[in-house]
C-alpha cells in the first residue's frame, strides 16, 4: 500500500455502537447518483437558461458536465483516501485538518439537510397541480414520511425501491426522447437545428457562460454517492467509478434533452428573456404545442415521484453525514448510534430538519427560490474546501509520492475557479445566509477547541477510522 492510503477495511466500531453494513454494489449507488440528481433536472430550468444563453441551451449542459468532471475527479480523488461516510467532511480533515474539516462537514450540512427539502417541496408542488383540492404541504409531509420510513428499512431496501422509481423514469425520458424525434422527422425544428449549440440569436460566449452558473445546479447530489463509502462492496475505487460515471450519463441525458426541447420551442429565447414570466413553463409549454398534453401529464407525474425519490438519496446522504461527525464528536455522540447498521437516529434528525423546511417552504410564494439559493451556497462551498484537500493532500503533504500535477493540482484550481465564479453570481440574500451558516459554525468550532483542546489547523490527527 503506498503511504499515506487509507486502507479498505472497516472503520473501527465507535464503542458502545455498532458499524454501517456493506451491502450496496455499484448498481446500487450509480441509482442512488441519478435518483438524487433526477434524470429530467432541466425541466425546471430551461426556460431560464435558454433566456440566459440566448438559445444555445445544449451547448451550456455540454460545458457545465465539464466544469463539474473537476469535482468528479476530486472526489474520486479523495474517496480513496478516505473511505468514510463522511465525504468531504473526511476529506478535508485528511487533506486539510481538524479545523477546515469541521467546517467542510458543517457546510456540507446545509446542503445534505434542505436539498432534500427542496426535492420533497417539488413532489408537493407537482402533486398539487394534479391534485389540487389537496394543499401541497401535505403532499410534501406525504413525501417525508413514506421516504423516511424505506430509509429507515436499511439502505439496501431503498435502493431497491430507488431503482424501480428510477427506471420509471428512465422510461419517461426515452418516451419524451422518441415523440420528440419523431415530431421534429415529421414536421421539422422550430429553431435551427444547431442552434441550441450556438444560439438562435447569435452566439455569446457570456451568455452561456452565464447559462452555465445556473446549469451546474442540476447536477448537485451526484457527491452523495461518496456519502456510502463503508456501506459498499468492494473497495472505494468502485465508488469512485461510480461518481464519474454518475457525472457523466447525466450530462448526456441532459445534453439530450436540452438540445431536442429547444428545437421545439416555437418561442424564440429573446422572446423569454423579455417576459420571464414564461421560463418556468417552457419546457412544458414546447411539448403541449409540438407532441401534446398527455406527455406533459406524464412528465409531471414522474417528477412528483421521481422528486420525493431524489429527497430519500438526500436524505439518506445526510444521515450518514452526521453519522460521521457524531463519530468523530463534532455533533452529539447520540447520533452515531446504529441499529441492524442503519444510523436511524441520525436519518430522523434529517427528516425532521428536512420536513419543518419544507412544510415552511410550502406555504410561502417565495419558499422555493430561499431554500434553492441556500442549499447552493452550502454544496459550492463544501466542494471549494473539497478541491482544497485534493491539492493539500497530493501536492503540499505529498502523502501518495509525487503528485500527479494534472489530477492534484490543474484540475482542483480550475474546479475552484468555477465555484467561486457561481457562488459570486448567487443571490445576495443566499450569500448572506451562507456567510451566517460559517460564523455559526465557527463558534461551534471554537467552543469545541475550548473544551477538548482540539488544534486549529495542521492535517488530520489519521485516528478517524479507516486512516492509515
Amino acid at each position: 500500500m503506498r503511504r499515506g492510503t487509507a486502507p479498505e477495511a472497516r472503520p473501527a466500531a465507535v464503542p458502545g455502537h455498532t458499524e454501517l453494513r456493506r451491502t450496496l454494489g455499484f448498481r446500487d449507488l450509480v441509482v442512488y447518483g441519478l435518483l438524487f440528481i433526477a434524470p429530467m433536472a432541466p425541466v425546471g430550468v430551461f426556460g431560464a437558461l435558454d433566456a440566459t444563453s440566448g438559445g444555445a441551451v445544449a451547448l451550456v449542459y455540454v460545458v457545465a458536465t465539464i466544469a463539474m468532471a473537476f469535482t468528479a475527479s476530486s472526489y474520486a480523488q479523495m474517496v480513496q483516501v478516505a473511505p468514510q461516510a463522511g465525504s468531504v467532511f473526511a476529506y478535508a480533515r485528511k487533506g486539510l485538518g481538524e479545523a477546515p474539516g469541521f467546517v467542510a462537514g458543517w457546510m456540507a450540512m446545509l446542503d445534505y439537510l434542505l436539498i432534500p427539502a427542496v426535492a420533497y417541496l417539488f413532489s408537493g408542488i407537482a402533486m398539487e397541480a394534479l391534485v389540487p383540492e389537496v394543499d401541497r404541504w401535505v403532499w410534501t409531509s406525504i413525501a417525508v414520511v413514506v421516504t423516511t420510513l424505506l430509509n429507515l428499512r436499511g439502505v439496501r431496501a431503498a435502493a431497491r425501491v430507488g431503482f424501480a422509481v428510477l427506471a420509471m423514469e428512465i422510461v419517461v425520458l426515452l418516451v419524451f426522447l422518441v415523440s420528440a424525434v419523431v415530431v421534429l422527422a415529421r414536421d421539422g425544428a422550430q429553431r435551427g437545428w444547431l442552434s441550441p449549440l450556438t444560439g438562435d440569436m447569435g452566439f455569446s460566449l457570456a451568455a452561456v457562460f452565464s447559462g452555465v452558473s445556473i446549469a451546474v445546479l442540476s447536477y448537485l447530489g451526484f457527491d452523495a454517492i461518496a456519502s456510502f463509502a463503508e456501506e459498499v462492496t468492494g473497495g472505494s475505487r468502485k465508488v469512485a467509478r461510480a461518481v464519474l460515471f454518475c457525472l457523466g450519463l447525466a450530462g448526456a441525458l441532459f445534453v439530450a434533452q436540452t438540445y431536442l426541447v429547444a428545437l421545439l420551442e416555437p418561442v424564440s429565447s429573446a422572446e423569454l428573456a423579455a417576459e420571464p414570466g414564461r421560463q418556468r413553463s417552457a419546457f412544458y409549454d414546447a411539448v403541449d404545442a409540438s407532441i401534446g398534453t398527455w406527455l406533459h401529464d406524464l412528465v409531471a407525474v414522474s417528477k412528483a415521484i421521481g422528486a420525493a425519490f431524489a429527497a430519500l438519496a438526500g436524505q439518506a446522504a445526510a444521515g450518514r453525514l452526521l453519522f460521521a461527525m457524531a463519530r468523530d464528536r463534532r455533533l452529539p455522540r447520540v447520533l452515531a448510534r446504529t441499529d441492524a447498521g442503519v444510523p436511524r437516529l441520525a436519518l430522523l434528525l434529517a427528516a425532521a430538519v428536512t420536513l419543518v423546511a419544507a412544510v415552511w417552504a410550502a406555504q410561502r410564494d417565495d419558499g422555493l427560490d430561499h431554500l434553492v439559493s441556500v442549499v447552493d451556497i452550502g454544496a459550492l462551498s463544501a466542494f471549494v474546501l473539497l478541491h482544497a484537500s485534493v491539492i493539500g493532500w497530493f501536492v503540499v503533504r505529498r502523502m501518495n509520492g509525487t503528485p500527479d500535477w494534472v489530477r492534484h493540482l490543474l484540475v482542483p484550481v480550475l474546479g475552484i475557479g468555477v465555484l467561486l465564479a457561481v457562488i459570486v453570481e448567487a443571490a445576495g440574500s443566499a450569500q448572506v445566509m451562507g456567510v451566517v451558516w460559517l460564523g455559526i459554525g465557527l463558534v461551534v468550532l471554537s467552543v469545541q477547541w475550548g473544551r477538548r483542546g482540539i488544534p486549529p489547523n495542521g492535517p488530520g490527527t489519521g485516528r478517524e477510522p479507516g486512516a492509515g
